[in-house]
């Protein structure tokens, strides 16, 4: 019986529709089943209400990890961080995504579409979704942060 496939939360704003459209299929071909909290087009929205539908989501188990985009990852993840559940970080490379993962344990993904193109993004997405939390010396820092 095949293992049932990890569900991951993701959302955006209006400036980060198109990047998460893109790496809603990078998920689904990554073999993980997309959770798409919105927005569906590019309308004005306000990026706290898709932080927050992102929180709730994975504060009631519909998905343990997430992804968010904004126009630069900034507000969405400081929205984001305001839910005691959620270390959301931002990351412009590999680098960055593989150390928040490393060092803090990260369960939530979040990128500029304006600053980080749709290859970075993907990269970035792989890579976060593929390194374990290191524990160790980090993991008495992160157990302070909720």
């Amino acid at each position: 019986m095949p293992e049932p496939k990890e569900t991951i939360a993701i959302a955006s704003d209006h400036a980060g529709v198109n990047l998460k459209a893109e790496l809603k299929q990078e998920l689904q071909a990554l073999g993980y089943e997309a959770l798409d909290l919105g927005p569906d087009g590019p309308a004005s929205v306000d990026y706290p209400d898709y932080a927050n539908k992102l929180a709730e989501a994975i504060g009631i188990g519909r998905a343990k990890r997430g992804v968010l985009v904004c126009g630069t990852g900034i507000g969405i993840s400081m929205a984001a961080n305001r839910h005691r559940h959620l270390r959301a970080a931002v990351v412009h490379d590999v680098t960055t995504a593989r150390l928040t993962r490393l060092h803090n344990d990260a369960n939530v993904l979040c990128l500029g579409a304006r600053i980080t193109g749709a290859d970075v993004a993907k990269d970035c997405l792989r890579v976060f979704l593929t390194t374990d939390f290191e524990g160790g010396r980090h993991q008495n820092r992160v157990a302070k942060l909720g």
